[in-house]
């Protein structure tokens, strides 16, 4: 599911102590139902971008990190240190980030999910559009 738009992002935590850009093409959109996102989100799906992490950096600022230690394969999660605001997940063994919608600086740039993933976890409030793929889980690579 690749995006073909090689737009650049830009974006920032809610009191503006960490900044970003990320340039290429999204390689994923969607809108993830698990019940790790809900913890981050606030109780709703999380939308989300998959980018090349090549193209990502941070353009004020550092970001605080938060590795589960006692899951095996734990994601990285990016993070302001100040306002807390969820920016950024580091896949581990992966060429991409995973970046939150809600942090661009124009999120109408988004456009819309290809995917709903881990509908297993999907609460009776979220809205899954009519026609969207969604899948259990992940969807097949």
């Amino acid at each position: 599911m690749t995006d073909d738009a090689q737009t650049p992002y830009t974006g920032r935590c809610y009191c503006g102590v960490l900044a970003y850009a990320a340039e290429g093409a999204p390689v994923f959109k969607a809108q993830c139902h698990c019940r790790e996102c809900q913890y981050f989100s606030g109780g709703g799906p999380n939308y989300f971008m998959m980018m090349p992490k090549d193209g990502f950096r941070w353009t004020k600022g550092s970001p605080q990190e938060f590795t589960r230690s006692d899951l095996e394969g734990a994601v990285t999660r990016c993070f302001c240190g100040q306002c807390g605001t969820h920016i950024l997940t580091k896949l581990p063994a992966r060429d991409h980030v995973v970046l939150k919608v809600g942090t661009l600086d124009e999120p109408s740039q988004f456009g819309a999910a290809k995917a709903a993933i881990y509908i297993v976890d999907q609460q009776p409030f979220h809205l899954v559009p009519d026609g969207l793929p969604a899948f259990e889980r992940l969807p097949p690579r």
